[in-house]
């Protein structure tokens, strides 16, 4: 899940038209074309036009040629070109669907996806819904959407084509580290409306003095269930925290920020976010009433941690030292801005990176726990825990 600068989405009307913009944007002449609207260097777009008039002239279906889906194609390949996945190319349809899956209410399967190395994969199935049903994990790779091979798919295409109305059908083929061979796997669409967290007691003994926060994503609705659990909490027995940020694939920084200050001195350091030069680093700071500051905390992570989920880990750990358990984070530390180009599609554009309060970059490296404890095949079918329990144990020992 992309995670974004404002709880709107920051739609910025983009002044140049598409490269197609004749005779308003581009001079033409007899042997190049120069864009005007990008000073100040001039790009001599020739080779574009020189290709586009033999496709033109040469192809041997005219009826496939077509304008706008030519066009589409070739800012998708020269996006594509700067080797970021999450930065990408929209269509208006395809728009119009990423603005549906933002919102928190879609059809489809429920799971998360992204790329790592050259690689479609499986970043967390949802709770509650079909994929975690049919038993998908973090880490799966997906090779194949129904008849459709995913090497050359961006994950906006696959999303595509995962999506779809309630109660029709998706095969995935998957691979996972464990499986000599692939498998395919049937899922059956359904409305997907996501929770943001629950919490329960734990300890196992009369005292129930563990709370147990499992929050599923950082959406908007999750600063104030968090803030009804956190009251609910700081009146029951519970003298410590277990955070589990399993399976969770990120959300809105300004909720992160507004959890982190219930953990956190008022002006700690939560991220910094960094434009790589390009401008000052911006920082955001906790501003909460910090009224889990002297509870003990563990907090567990996976694969399926991304996001939101590794800045408020980060910034825990990094301003309290909090102990964290479980398996490698996924690695997605980046901010995207939508930029809304003339005619309804968009650009989704990596403007920063998020570092941790001392320093770390979270984009394709993660964060690493200092307890590594994996789940394997067994444990999840025989529904066992070992990393809540290795916190449950640990947190135990905490004064």
């Amino acid at each position: 899940m992309a995670i974004f600068q404002n709880k709107k989405i920051i739609l910025v009307l983009v002044i140049a038209g598409i490269l197609i913009s004749f005779g308003s944007g581009f001079f033409i002449g007899k042997k190049q074309v120069i864009c005007k609207v990008c000073k100040p260097e001039e790009i001599d777009f020739s080779l574009f036009w020189e290709a586009y008039d033999k496709i033109q002239k040469e192809f041997v279906d005219p009826q496939r040629l077509g304008v706008p889906k030519m066009i589409y194609g070739a800012i998708s390949g020269m996006v594509k070109a700067l080797g970021d996945p999450y930065t990408i190319f929209l269509s208006p349809d395809d728009t119009k669907k990423f603005l549906e899956d933002v919102s928190g209410r879609f059809e489809g399967v429920g799971m998360e996806i992204g790329e790592k190395k050259g690689q479609l994969q499986v970043i967390a199935p949802l709770e509650g819904t079909p994929a975690q049903r049919a038993g998908l994990r973090p880490g799966d790779k997906i090779l194949k959407i129904n008849d459709t091979l995913t090497a050359d798919l961006s994950v906006d295409e696959a999303v595509s084509l995962i999506r779809g109305p309630k109660g029709t059908e998706v095969t995935l083929t998957i691979l996972r580290d464990e499986w000599e061979t692939p498998k395919e796997m049937k899922l059956v669409r359904d409305v997907i409306e996501i929770p943001s967290l629950k919490w329960e007691l734990k300890d196992g003994s009369e005292k129930q003095e563990i709370a147990y926060i499992k929050i599923y994503q950082f959406s908007e609705k999750a600063s104030f269930d968090l803030a009804q659990a956190a009251w609910e909490i700081i009146n029951s027995p519970a003298k410590k925290i277990i955070l589990d940020l399993r399976n969770n694939p990120g959300g809105y920084l300004e909720v992160a920020q507004d959890i982190a200050g219930w953990f956190l001195e008022r002006g700690q350091v939560v991220v910094v976010e960094d434009f790589g030069g390009k401008k000052e680093q911006k920082i955001y700071k906790a501003e909460g009433n910090a009224a889990f500051l002297e509870y003990p905390v563990v907090i567990l992570i996976n694969q399926g941690s991304a996001s939101a989920s590794e800045i408020l880990t980060g910034a825990l750990r990094d301003n309290r030292q909090v102990k964290i358990i479980g398996e490698k984070s996924f690695g997605k530390g980046s901010v995207q801005e939508l930029d809304e180009l003339t005619d309804g599609s968009t650009l989704k554009i990596t403007i920063a990176n998020w570092l941790t309060p001392k320093g770390q970059l979270i984009t394709d490296k993660g964060l690493e726990p200092d307890i590594t404890i994996s789940i394997t095949d067994e444990d999840f079918e025989e529904d066992r825990d070992p990393q809540l329990d290795k916190a449950i144990e640990v947190i135990k020992e905490m004064r």
